[in-house]
């Protein structure tokens, strides 16, 4: 249900009220939309179990077994049953091993099922009461509130603005905003306020279960020449023969963590420098409970007891969705007033009012941020003579614009590097903005030929080139949702490549799955490592490329062995004479 659609006309579509809906009714809708949760497919063990004897390195081993007894020596000489018990048992333990694992990884659809928020409190004959998530139904209002996990689409009604943290979902590394109307999404996190909403969608119709179907519905077939050491055996031979890497952004390229960018901080006063700027940021930041602000700021600190050293805090006024700023009230050790806040650039303007002048030169600096996809942060101070926590104080002074930056993994340039080096083609597929995305190329190294999802719609919509070529010839993608990145792997295997992905989201468990090769990272999410083929347990990519490099020498040297155990076990019909036979050296 689109956001465009007002809340009013919301309430006339899905044949409902605000006060909720009856029993009854509940009972009705249960039965024609089904429960809010995502059924998992079943599937014979025995099948799976066999499933794993047929792909293409099976093939050759059992290959290597049949010529073993049907061909081997030849001159009326026995079968070889060395030889041929030998290959079976170790195709054997090598289907067992490999079923072990992955069945004890799990279903991917189990795993997003069980992120689902197994309780909520609904609205039903004008009763709250606390229920299972597994009964809502379209139309039913819910509360939300701080620390919920949200359990199902919905729309808000009214009331204060909602924090609600969608990493997992669309892999934007801070909360968003979200105001009356707008939809908050199945699985994502209350993280501010407190509000209720209707209910729009449940189970497989959420954004989190068009998710777990694609997962569900993605079937595989391995390639020849490929390799890797994982939950599937067959990933030997993909990771061997892997020329695309597509790469989420966040927590996988990048650290996941805000931090200062403290070269390209913009001071506006001399008698404090760049090291100033941050200290006032930080007493302006609480130091427990923090949020991802607060953390990056104290975190720039060489002790985050800085943050507190020296001043006696009287009153610390956190972040809201209204004023958007934070601010404390201390006193220093010479028993002087001050206060400190810090927030959106435009708010913390109008709090100093500053002359028009200034203002513009602020604006630039923010816009030259922006367009590096840097977020701004601003500082101002003031005296309190007043000396009470309640009182105006004097004016404001602007302190600096700070750039706030998910910073790179420090291994991740040079992992590019070397993946370009082995002939796999590196791609950041991110959930973040296009800017964002650009100035994370441009640290790594890796390009900014990027562009946003909605060129993956139509043919020629961006630079005139087909959506085939435009995936080929680009270094990334922002913007994306799941059936984005889903839609990107599976052009490029259209395209004849062997597509890796790599993630550790619930939105990356799609195209995990769909990937010749399913990489998920250190620290992922359930969903993404049912989803996935290889699971990192070290971070940063680097192990990737070790892997590529381990990958290419096992399949060569299966590859020799078949090679050498075909020319060793061929009849004497296929030479002059019996004798021709020679042994090996």
């Amino acid at each position: 249900m689109q956001e465009s659609i007002p809340i009013a006309e919301v309430f006339q579509v899905l044949k409902c009220k605000p006060h909720g809906l009856t029993s009854d009714e509940a009972a009705s809708r249960l039965q024609a939309f089904g429960p809010n949760k995502l059924e998992e497919k079943k599937e014979s063990k025995f099948l799976k179990f066999l499933g794993f004897m047929w792909n293409p390195l099976s093939w050759v081993m059992e290959a290597a077994a049949i010529m073993a007894i049907v061909l081997a020596n030849g001159g009326g000489k026995p079968p070889d049953w060395q030889d041929f018990v030998g290959i079976v048992t170790l195709l054997i333990i090598n289907s067992t091993i490999s079923f072990i694992e992955e069945n004890n990884a799990g279903n991917a659809a189990a795993a997003l099922m069980a992120s689902l928020a197994p309780q909520t409190k609904v609205l039903r004959d004008g009763k709250w009461a606390e229920q299972d998530a597994a009964i809502l139904v379209p139309g039913d209002i819910i509360s939300i509130k701080l620390g919920d996990i949200i359990p199902a689409d919905a729309r808000l009604m009214e009331g204060d603005p909602l924090k609600i943290d969608q990493s997992a979902l669309t892999g934007e590394s801070l909360p968003v905003n979200k105001l009356p109307g707008d939809s908050v999404y199945s699985g994502s996190t209350c993280k501010q306020g407190e509000i209720e909403a209707v209910v729009i969608a449940t189970g497989v119709h959420t954004f989190f279960g068009k998710a777990a179907h694609l997962v569900d519905s993605t079937n595989n077939v391995g390639h020849f020449q490929k390799g890797a050491i994982t939950k599937r055996m067959t990933a030997i031979e993909e990771m061997a023969g892997m020329d695309v890497l597509c790469s989420d952004k966040t927590g996988t390229l990048t650290l996941n963590k805000l931090t200062v960018d403290k070269n390209l901080i913009e001071s506006f006063v001399k008698d404090v420098d760049k090291d100033g700027v941050v200290l006032y940021a930080a007493r302006a930041s609480r130091t427990e409970n923090q949020d991802a602000i607060d953390a990056s700021i104290v975190g720039m600190l060489a002790d985050p007891k800085e943050a507190r050293a020296g001043i006696q805090e009287v009153h610390f006024m956190p972040f809201n969705p209204v004023d958007k700023r934070t601010a404390i009230t201390y006193v220093d050790s010479d028993g002087t007033w001050h206060r400190v806040s810090k927030g959106a650039p435009e708010q913390i303007i109008d709090l100093c009012g500053l002359r028009e002048d200034v203002r513009r030169r602020v604006h630039g600096i923010i816009g030259k941020f922006a367009d590096r996809g840097l977020r701004s942060l601003a500082v101002a101070r003031q005296s309190v003579p007043e000396r009470s926590k309640e009182a105006k104080g004097a004016p404001w002074q602007f302190l600096a614009v700070l750039p706030l930056f998910d910073p790179p993994r420090h291994d991740s340039a040079e992992t590019i590097r070397r993946a370009l080096h082995l002939g796999v083609n590196v791609k950041m597929i991110t959930g973040d903005q296009l800017a964002i995305g650009k100035e994370t190329g441009r640290r790594l190294g890796m390009g900014t030929n990027m562009y946003p999802s909605s060129s993956l719609l139509k043919d020629g919509d961006s630079c005139g080139l087909p959506v085939d070529e435009l995936i080929e010839k680009a270094d990334g993608f922002a913007g994306v949702f799941p059936e984005h990145k889903y839609e990107i792997v599976r052009r490029l295997q259209e395209m004849k490549h062997i597509c890796g992905m790599t993630g550790d989201g619930v939105n990356d468990a799609p195209a995990l799955k769909k990937a010749d090769i399913g990489i998920a990272v250190a620290d992922a999410t359930d969903a993404a490592r049912s989803a996935s083929d290889i699971v990192l347990t070290e971070p940063g990519l680097s192990v990737i490329i070790s892997a590529v490099l381990t990958s290419r020498a096992i399949f060569q040297r299966m590859k020799n062995y078949t090679i050498y155990a075909v020319s060793t076990s061929r009849p004497s019909w296929f030479s002059s004479s019996p004798s021709s036979t020679t042994a090996p050296s």
